[in-house]
């Protein structure tokens, strides 16, 4: 989440742009766009920059895993069959 400072800067600057006849309420105007922006951003559902972080290396380590299973596949794939081979006949069928 955003910390509160950043929201009390920008709730500084938002009632600097209220205009002059509106400044003797500029208190209750900066607490009022602070709540706002507070409120705004709790909907956001944001994350801080450490979880997105870690949340990343597991992607990341979880995509590698997936590569090497993939590439693991492909390679069995490319094998013949190794079960237990039964005969009938003359022809060979491997037993499931």
């Amino acid at each position: 989440m955003i910390d509160l400072s950043t929201i009390d800067e920008l709730a500084r600057r938002l009632s600097g742009l209220v205009p002059p006849g509106l400044r003797e309420s500029r208190e209750d105007i900066q607490e009022n766009f602070k709540a706002v922006l507070q409120s705004g951003l709790t909907k956001l559902d944001l994350v801080t920059r450490e979880e997105f972080e870690v949340q990343r290396a597991v992607l990341l380590r979880t995509r590698e895993k997936l590569e090497a299973l993939e590439a693991q596949v492909r390679q069995l794939e490319g094998q013949p069959p190794t079960g237990p081979v039964t005969t009938s006949g003359n022809a060979s069928t491997i037993a499931h």
